[in-house]
């Protein structure tokens, strides 16, 4: 297939050009500018032809789902992250609690001894 060759443009796409094409000549554009500008709009649009016939390298689709496979998995990956980020937070949490838990029974414990001391008398 020749470069330039349209044969691969369904019949829909292939109108959607001339469209394009005689918007941009009213415009005051040259008639090779405005097929220039037309085709590319179309392949912006559609991503190329979409007639089949044979291989061709990944369709836009395609394309698509890769990319939103890859966003998921990094999406995952944050996730994990910001559990395991979590998880270290509450177990710090939870560590300082414990600390100030056993200083408050050590000073209760200390505040109860001098009581205790106190009340019983001197020999």
């Amino acid at each position: 297939m020749p470069r330039g060759d349209k044969s691969s443009y369904t019949d829909k796409q292939k109108r959607q050009a001339e469209h394009i094409e005689e918007s941009e000549k009213d415009e005051g554009r040259s008639e090779a500018a405005a097929e220039r500008i037309a085709w590319a709009t179309v392949n912006k649009q559609d991503g190329g032809g979409k007639k089949g016939g044979g291989t061709r390298k990944a369709t836009k689709k395609a394309v698509k789902k890769s990319a939103t496979k890859k966003a998921a998995k990094k999406t995952a990956a944050k996730k994990a992250t910001k559990k395991a980020a979590t998880k270290k937070a509450a177990k710090k949490a939870t560590t300082k609690k414990a600390v100030r838990k056993s200083a408050a029974k050590k000073v209760a414990k200390k505040t109860t001894a001098r009581k205790a001391a106190k009340k019983t008398p001197a020999r």
